[in-house]
């Protein structure tokens, strides 16, 4: 069910959609409207997706009366959560913000300004500010960010953040939606299917705070790397790929098979090891 606080149609054409899926998290989810709000560039609509939140969010998001669209639908996952927003956007352009996190105020400007100069590019992100725990911290050099042809580089794990991308919706009729079969590890999904085809622009200006530490963080669950192996294996069997990007995919996909089966054997799960073994196998 979509709440609507005010008489204009749904579709605004707005030149930025923001989305924010959120699911329990009355906790945050203030910041992050407001991040979003106190933009210095206005031409956006923001929809807050409520996932089947059962705590006191959806009385959050009704204090905000028509500053924004709220969405609400039954307890499905964040990538159902971010497809129903995209389904539902007006905008020409789509920026998505975890519930979790916010938005330095120059974000919004510096990425339409960026596609503005670069007519050509389908997708940008920015730099952000990892605060993990209440403290900040530094990436270590494996998280660094690169710029353009960033598809190699994505393979060991996601190197693109939700929260600091930018993209126009066409992007999607191109690639698909988020893999809502995946219940962790769907954006890596989607900037593999995305960075496989074109270049992923950088904007190097920290406008993002990231956040994390706390336990419902999609990031702490265990043996993400299952989901990250699905995504690899449907990448390669699409066909979508050249050779040398098939043979990159193929490399860490083996990589990440074998250390898996070893730790299925280790915990004494010796038929899921084989599966993982068998995958190996057939593309050896």
């Amino acid at each position: 069910m979509i709440y609507r606080f005010n008489s204009e149609p749904m579709t605004n054409n707005k030149t930025v959609s923001v989305i924010i899926p959120t699911h329990n998290r009355a906790w945050a989810i203030r910041e992050a409207i407001n991040s979003v709000l106190t933009q210095n560039y206005a031409d956006f609509e923001l929809l807050v997706v409520d996932d089947g939140s059962t705590d006191d969010t959806f009385q959050v998001l009704l204090e905000y009366g028509n500053r924004i669209d709220v969405i609400r639908q039954p307890n499905q996952g964040v990538s159902a959560a971010r497809n129903r927003g995209i389904k539902v956007a007006s905008g020409k352009l789509i920026a998505f913000l975890d519930s979790d996190d916010r938005w330095l105020p120059g974000k919004l400007a510096h990425q339409v300004g960026f596609f503005e100069k670069h007519p050509e590019a389908l997708i940008c992100q920015t730099e952000e500010i990892w605060i993990r725990n209440g403290v900040r911290v530094n990436p270590k050099n494996r998280h660094q960010k690169p710029s353009g042809n960033i598809f190699e580089a994505s393979l060991h794990l996601c190197l693109v953040s939700p929260s600091a991308v930018m993209m126009k919706r066409e992007i999607f009729d191109r690639v698909g939606l988020f893999d809502e079969t995946l219940p962790a590890c769907e954006d890596y999904d989607l900037w593999l299917k995305i960075a496989c085809r074109y270049p992923v622009h950088l904007i190097d200006a920290q406008l993002l705070i990231k956040t994390g530490g706390h336990p419902d963080q999609l990031s702490r669950m265990p043996a993400l790397d299952k989901y990250r192996i699905h995504s690899l294996l449907n990448l390669i069997e699409s066909g979508v790929l050249s050779y040398d990007q098939a043979t990159a995919a193929t490399t860490v996909l083996k990589q990440k098979c074998r250390i898996f089966a070893i730790g299925c054997k280790k915990r004494n799960r010796p038929e899921e090891a084989a599966l993982y073994e068998n995958i190996i196998n057939r593309h050896a």
